[in-house]
């Protein structure tokens, strides 16, 4: 039997639309997730380095915490896809504007820079670049400094048996709360084009084997990313913000703020019925040149 639709109150939420598509409120968004990320990363820097690249910098937020963490760096390099994020970036960098470089880039196709980076840092990226992920390990082989290291954290959720997990999960949620089928929803997302973010994130064992073509693993750190204590309006924010229309895209036009709503509420049902709304390993693997 097809399942009605709920009928999902709107919430108070900005223009959330408009917000996909700049990926506005991003530096609110952050702190559900991200923010750990950056902490536990910069940690991982060791020496007194003097240039730092960041992939996929976004709003410039690892940038500022490596600057002010380490007066030593003398150029802090961003790569960023989104015109509005690195807007946004240059704002928040505006105080070290002297030592400060970002860059309009599409990190499955990056050009060359003119910087041998100590430290390249690359968070909760990677999954965007599937399946071509390769690219950008030997841009980072070929532009790392000798002795430099490479931070990239990985995010794993668990997937079924259709390859969804994860943010998949709490979409599917949303879209049989709007009357589209469950066991329909995989097929809704091959016949839209988009691809499970599950899906996207290899395993463990395939990122190893991928990243020993390039590199020299030299540790590797786990956590338990929780994403918890949100309202329905916070997460559909925390959604727009991360993730764009990138899902809105299963829905017609016209429903996509219904859908969003529908993401906050199942979000919600999820942090009432469970205590938190997702965990997920992220992994961060400190890498080398290979010997």
């Amino acid at each position: 039997m097809t399942p009605q639709p709920v009928d999902v109150p709107p919430v108070d939420i900005p223009p959330v639309e408009t917000q996909a598509r700049t990926l506005a409120g991003y530096a609110d968004a952050s702190r559900l997730r991200q923010v750990h990320d950056r902490d536990w990363v910069l940690d991982q820097v060791t020496g007194a380095p003097r240039t730092l690249v960041d992939l996929g910098s976004g709003i410039g937020q690892l940038l500022q915490a490596a600057l002010d963490r380490f007066p030593s760096l003398e150029r802090a390099v961003g790569l960023e896809r989104s015109p509005h994020r690195i807007a946004e970036a240059t704002t928040r960098l505006s105080a070290s504007a002297d030592r400060v470089e970002l860059h309009e880039a599409d990190l499955t196709t990056p050009g060359p820079i003119s910087h041998r980076p100590d430290v390249v840092t690359m968070t909760s990226v990677l999954h965007w670049l599937y399946p071509h992920e390769d690219r950008i390990f030997t841009w980072v082989r070929e532009h790392l400094a000798p002795d430099g290291s490479f931070l990239l954290t990985t995010y794993h959720p668990e997937a079924d048996a259709a390859g969804l997990g994860g943010e998949d999960d709490i979409v599917r949620d949303a879209l049989t709360d709007l009357g589209i089928g469950r066991t329909v929803v995989p097929a809704r997302f091959t016949g839209h084009g988009i691809l499970p973010i599950a899906t996207r994130t290899r395993t463990t064992d395939d990122l190893h084997a991928l990243l020993e073509r390039h590199f020299t693993v030299a540790a590797v750190h786990d956590r338990d990313a929780v994403v918890s204590g949100v309202d329905a309006p916070g997460y559909a924010r925390f959604h727009a913000a991360t993730f764009g229309d990138y899902y809105a895209r299963l829905v017609e036009p016209a429903r996509r703020p219904a859908f969003f709503r529908a993401v906050g509420a199942a979000a919600a049902r999820r942090q009432d019925e469970r205590g938190h709304v997702s965990s997920m390993t992220v992994r961060l693997w400190r890498l080398a040149h290979r010997g």
